[in-house]
């Protein structure tokens, strides 16, 4: 079976400098993959690379099996839905208006919303506990409030893959929850999601797999009762990490005083 994203050989970067390399991972289907690693790992650059926002040096992005330089960007647009870190509006905009972006790769130039981009507008918010948000002006709100807009405007364009950098980012507990349950539904339904993070609850709660970054490179990648573990994230974050068994068997990882490197 295809599976509907995949790098080989990856790298990427930015000026003169390889900001990731010698990635290769397959994303399946019904899987939830994290990507986890310290700051500067690469995490953001892998994600902005599968999206094809990062041009490839080397190596080869795969969506479905077709290198993704040769998939037509409407296709591209309708099969990727990408979250970026760190969004700041720059003009007026109403939460609605910004989530109905997210139908754009499924739009006529010029036509009216139809009904099933308004259903969809409606059930992204929903999903995201954000409907009582729908008319009010993304600038006029929170940063976990504008989060979840964000991510509704990534649902609402109904992508087979979703590409998410650090989505539980300025959440409170409860919408942490929501929206690894988001991503869950996602990966049941048949698709792939890739996250980046910094929480490790968030990871143990929400993947299936997790891809371990160090210096732009994969120092180790599979399910996450292999990678979560007490001497790879210790490895990864100098930290003294302790993990135990939580519930239906996943990792519940707790984090000690940073060790001498």
């Amino acid at each position: 079976m295809t599976v509907p994203l995949a790098a080989e050989e990856l790298a990427a970067g930015y000026g003169a400098h390889d900001a990731i390399a010698e990635i290769s991972h397959a994303f399946p289907k019904g899987r939830v993959t994290a990507l986890l690693g310290e700051n500067g790992a690469g995490k953001s650059t892998l994600l902005k690379a599968l999206a094809g926002i990062v041009p490839a040096r080397r190596g080869t992005v795969r969506l479905g099996g077709r290198p993704l330089l040769g998939v037509p960007r409407r296709e591209v647009a309708r099969a990727l839905g990408y979250l970026p870190q760190g969004f700041e509006p720059l003009f007026p905009i109403l939460a609605r208006d910004l989530v109905l972006l997210g139908r754009t790769p499924w739009r006529t130039a010029f036509g009216a919303p139809s009904a099933r981009d308004r259903a969809a507008v409606d059930a992204a918010l929903s999903e995201m506990d954000a409907g009582m948000f729908a008319e009010v002006d993304l600038g006029a709100m929170s940063g976990g409030e504008r989060q979840r807009i964000l991510l509704a405007r990534v649902l609402a364009g109904e992508p087979e893959v979703l590409l998410l950098d650090e989505p539980a980012a300025n959440l409170d507990p409860r919408h942490r929850f929501l929206v690894i349950g988001a991503m869950r539904r996602r990966a049941e339904a048949g698709g792939a999601v890739v996250f980046s993070t910094h929480e490790l609850d968030v990871a143990s709660h929400g993947a299936d797999d997790a891809v371990l970054l160090s210096g732009g490179r994969v120092l180790a990648a599979g399910p996450i009762a292999d990678t979560l573990t007490e001497p790879l994230l210790s490895a990864l974050f100098g930290v003294s990490a302790c993990v135990t068994p939580g519930a239906g068997g996943r990792p519940l990882v707790s984090i000690g005083p940073a060790q001498a490197r």
